[in-house]
This record gives structure tokens, C-alpha cells and sequence, in this order.
């Protein structure tokens, strides 16, 4: 039988992005799944400080290594809350989610949303 021996290959992001957005419309497209990569950014995190691989992640969740792969995985599709909230307890955390006004206030985005609809 032959001995496979993992050798991990080295990834610089930074270069990575820069040169990739030098190919046109990547940065449009990048820049649009920016909220899916940071859930999963924050999802990689929790997983990695619980110490658990995605199988027993899987296995708390009642599902397969698969699905844990492709709920980690930014732009395939959208997990729905419930799924979300089993991944938290899985891992050992709570899920918070949050609205912020982009424009510094709620008073101001509502003024503005109320003005493009009656302008």
C-alpha cells in the first residue's frame, strides 16, 4: 500500500486578492459576497476554537460532512436561521444577529427610505 503524507500548500490572500482584481468584474462580485465570506470567516472561527472537525459538527447537527462543507463554503447558497443556530450550538456558541444603520442613524435611513418612496 502506498503512504500518502499530507503536505499542506501555503495560500497568501493578500496577493491572491491582488491579483485577481486585475481581472475584470472581480471586484463588483467580490465586494457583493463580502457579508457571505465575513458569516463565513465568523463560522471557520467558531468551528476552529471548539476543535472540532466538520464530521463531528455534522454529527451535533444531525446532518453530514458534506453539508457542514458547503455551509462553510461563501456564495453557494444561502443556510436558513434554523440551520445557522444548529451550527452555533454545535460548536459551542450562540447566534446574534445584528442590524446597523449604515448612514449613522435609524431616524436618518427611515427619513431617507420615506422621502424615495413618496419623491
Amino acid at each position: 500500500m502506498v503512504e500518502l503524507k499530507y503536505e499542506p500548500v501555503s495560500h497568501d490572500h493578500k496577493a491572491f486578492l491582488k491579483n485577481a482584481q486585475k481581472r475584470k468584474g472581480f471586484s463588483k462580485a467580490y465586494n457583493d459576497l463580502e457579508e457571505e465570506y465575513t458569516l463565513v470567516r465568523e463560522m471557520l472561527s467558531a468551528r476552529s476554537k471548539s476543535g472540532f472537525t466538520q464530521d463531528a459538527v455534522a454529527e451535533l447537527m444531525g446532518t453530514t460532512k458534506s453539508a457542514v462543507s458547503r455551509l462553510e463554503s461563501a456564495g453557494k447558497h444561502s443556510p436558513s436561521l434554523k440551520t445557522l443556530k444548529k451550527y452555533a450550538q454545535a460548536v459551542g456558541c450562540h447566534l446574534e444577529i445584528k442590524f446597523i444603520p449604515q448612514f449613522g442613524s435609524a431616524n436618518y435611513s427611515a427619513r431617507s427610505v420615506k422621502k424615495q418612496r413618496t419623491g
